[in-house]
């Protein structure tokens, strides 16, 4: 296909998308997904484990955050893709084939969360602070999954004449009609990426500097990515969801997303203006850890378990020290601290 650019980005060969192991098929999108879960879940264990929560108790809530996350992204998918899944005739087993293909991010978040909520509630983490530690991760997780994109030749915006326009087979279905075979298009996956880094670096300054806890890291995800997405999905041109008065369902899914993280910012900051105490519920905390030592000839058993609170509070196992005065808005009390 030739190329109206020396800078434009090649499409990989389609073949490329996928491979055989066996009876097997594996998709590259698939890998590129897992990856990013994986990223994630290690980032949010370094995050949750520096604020005190107990190393790998990440586990428990992936474990239902996860599948609840796949089924919601299936979900979102068929119910903003109707038309493709119910028509006089449709075989309706197609709305279970995920293998197939057809999985939406904004479904994912609403069905993640549902599962993040009860791995939390056993775990006995506060969600509030569980969210706040993956914020960043989600988004190091969907910069590394929008590569699978790249694979599938899809997530394309409008033709461009910029140099690092993405080249499009022109037997692509989603090939606009008319169009010269060489045209260009906005690598929108390659927008979002940088996107979703930048938006990585900027949470966790603004973490660093205002010491955001209570869901207001995450609310700040939420406007963040749903500025981005909502601007890439107005200029996308190949097929990603079915409308509403002529708006794209992932559109009208961003500019929800963007309200609810402004609410959540501003409901969450009146009623904790204060710090987290712990990331752990009230009466729960990290399973103890038994240790032995020697005191003559018997042994001295400790749990080595401090109060949760009091931990957290002095900024133990944290790699955080609080001021006085941040103990006092955080505790609600202006008695001198010692």
């Amino acid at each position: 296909m030739p190329s109206l650019s020396p800078l434009s980005i090649p499409s990989p060969p389609l073949e490329f998308s996928q491979f055989q192991i066996g009876p097997l098929t594996i998709h590259i999108y698939a890998l590129f997904i897992l990856a990013g879960i994986v990223a994630a879940m290690l980032m949010v264990n370094h995050r949750l484990t520096k604020r005190g929560g107990e190393p790998g108790v990440v586990i428990d809530i992936v474990l239902w955050a996860v599948p609840l996350g796949i089924v919601g992204a299936r979900i979102y998918h068929v119910l903003t893709h109707g038309s493709d899944y119910f028509y006089e005739g449709a075989d309706l087993w197609r709305v279970v084939q995920i293998w197939d293909g057809g999985n939406a991010l904004y479904g994912s978040l609403i069905g993640g969360a549902v599962g993040a909520a009860i791995g939390c509630r056993f775990a006995g983490i506060r969600l509030w602070s569980f969210a706040d530690t993956l914020a960043p991760a989600m988004l190091v997780a969907q910069a590394i999954g929008r590569l699978g994109n790249w694979f599938n030749h899809e997530l394309f915006g409008l033709p461009t004449t910029l140099p690092w326009g993405l080249e499009i087979e022109s037997t692509n279905g989603a090939f606009p009609v008319g169009l010269p075979e060489g045209t260009l298009f906005h690598p929108l996956f390659a927008y979002e990426i940088i996107w979703n880094l930048v938006g990585v670096v900027l949470l966790l300054a603004l973490e660093r500097r205002f010491r955001l806890r209570w869901g207001k890291l995450f609310a700040l995800y939420l406007v963040w990515y749903g500025l981005g997405r909502a601007w890439l999905e107005s200029i996308r041109i190949d097929p990603s969801s079915d409308g509403f008065l002529g708006v794209p369902a992932n559109v009208w899914a961003s500019f929800a997303a963007v309200l609810l993280g402004i609410i959540l910012f501003v409901v969450q900051t009146r009623r904790h203006p204060g710090l987290e105490t712990s990331v752990y519920r009230a009466g729960r905390g990290p399973r103890p850890v038994v240790n032995k030592k020697k005191k003559g000839a018997d042994d001295e058993v400790s749990t080595g378990l401090e109060s949760v609170d009091e931990s957290a509070a002095s900024g133990e196992g944290s790699g955080e020290r609080w001021t006085d005065d941040e103990l006092k808005a955080a505790s609600g009390t202006s008695a001198p601290l010692r």
